[in-house]
């Protein structure tokens, strides 16, 4: 009996243990991207068909209340509903902070060191010395690690002018040796460029050069592609609250139990596709309670008022895990409300500080630039300076130029101009 106990205790981990690992990568993924996670797994076993569930009757679905805001009945449209842009640059780059481009403790510190210092254009203008100086690091190993990023996507990010961008572009490039040492003379002079015109491989490099971005976050400035939100919130005809999954784009996974063949591998495969089941309905299950418990402290939000501060450790401590895990869970994840649709972290204070909300930060940050002196508008370094000071908080002057974008407030010289404008 005692063996028996211990078989079954082993089966059942194993099953576990494999329900895990497939429900990791599909957990972290967006909803758009879920296809994609789960590519891997459907293409190594022949008993699993999956059938995208935004091919279905979409708009069948959609509760009434989340599309009611002046959206036409058309599938394209509710569709664009309940979508938003797609992930922004740091959210890419955040994610190759890590091995194999940056495998040590240091290595990823100045990585991250790097995109906290970017400006609006992909430039880094951090002050490398002074990090230098606080972290015991020396200049050049400081730029040998800074110059990785020219293998980080999108390549030309990290350096500090266009002509550094160009070169770390140009190693990217499909430029022939015989060409490759002109174009790297011509980039370091490009405002002298038409003295190189009757180079031998002028040309072809012009040609390679056009082809680069110029700024190198460019295709950033205006993203278009769209992301699906996991959750619906918003309230039914009885005047509840609901909190209603996203199963339009769920895909569907068919498992061929009576495959033709009988043999230990095609019960093994049917076996890892229920535990692919198992990975997406564990997903769902986490999102809606994820979605349940903003709900339970954000009800304030829902009903017309301001999101409150809520820490990750909060709802991790419900969950049984760390931060870090449920900031991994909720990463590329939205939600639709009628108040439009929002990412699931902006429920969630700042990493930064675990007592002050972004929306509280963005509130004092639209009252500096309503009382700011018109000769002399605040950049974003004092407007930085101001809020570290009010609320006691550490942060980067990267994170507010994106406040600022986000609220819709123009850049401190650009303020000026429509001041002296009367604007």
């Amino acid at each position: 009996m005692g063996v028996l106990r211990q078989t079954q205790s082993v089966e059942t981990k194993h099953k576990l243990s494999n329900t895990l690992r497939n429900w990791l990568p599909i957990l972290h993924s967006s909803l758009s991207d879920l296809g994609e996670a789960m590519a891997p797994f459907v293409e190594a076993n022949p008993v699993v068909e999956v059938k995208n569930g935004y091919e279905e009757d979409f708009e069948s679905r959609l509760p009434k209340k989340v599309i009611s805001r002046g959206v036409s009945n058309s599938r394209t449209e509710q569709i664009e509903a309940l979508t938003i842009q797609s992930r922004s640059l740091y959210e890419i780059l955040d994610e190759q902070l890590g091995a194999p481009l940056f495998p040590t403790p240091i290595s990823q510190k100045i990585a991250e060191y790097v995109v906290q210092n970017l400006d609006e254009n992909g430039y880094y203008e951090g002050d490398s010395s002074l990090f230098c100086k606080e972290h015991g690091v020396k200049l050049d190993e400081f730029e040998k690690v800074r110059a990785r990023f020219t293998y980080v996507e999108p390549v030309g990010i990290g350096a500090c002018n266009l002509a550094e961008s160009f070169l770390f572009q140009l190693d990217n490039s499909q430029i022939s040796n015989e060409a490759y040492p002109l174009a790297v003379e011509i980039i370091k002079n490009m405002q002298d460029i038409h003295s190189y015109s009757k180079e031998q491989y002028f040309s072809d490099v012009m040609h390679v050069l056009s082809s680069f971005k110029n700024p190198p976050n460019i295709e950033y400035q205006e993203e278009s592609a769209q992301i699906v939100p996991d959750l619906m919130i918003f309230f039914n005809d009885d005047n509840e609250i609901e909190v209603k999954l996203n199963d339009a784009y769920y895909p569907t996974i068919n498992i061929d139990t009576a495959y033709a063949v009988e043999h230990d591998f095609i019960k093994e495969k049917i076996k890892e596709a229920k535990s692919l089941v198992d990975a997406l309905d564990m997903r769902k299950a986490t999102l809606y309670k994820v979605g349940l418990m903003i709900v339970e402290y954000q009800y304030e939000f829902f009903t017309g008022g301001r999101i409150m501060p809520l820490t990750l450790k909060t709802l991790a401590d419900e969950f049984g895990h760390n931060p870090s895990t449920i900031s991994r869970a909720i990463a590329n994840k939205y939600i639709a409300c009628d108040r439009g649709v929002l990412a699931m972290k902006e429920f969630f204070t700042t990493a930064i500080d675990e007592d002050v909300s972004n929306a509280a930060i963005k509130d004092f940050l639209i009252g500096l630039v309503k009382d700011e002196p018109r000769e002399k508008p605040l950049s974003d370094m004092k407007l930085l300076e101001k809020i570290e000071e009010k609320f006691k908080v550490k942060m980067v002057r990267r994170t507010i130029a994106k406040y600022r974008k986000q609220l819709n407030i123009a850049g401190s010289s650009e303020r000026k101009k429509l001041y002296k404008l009367g604007i």
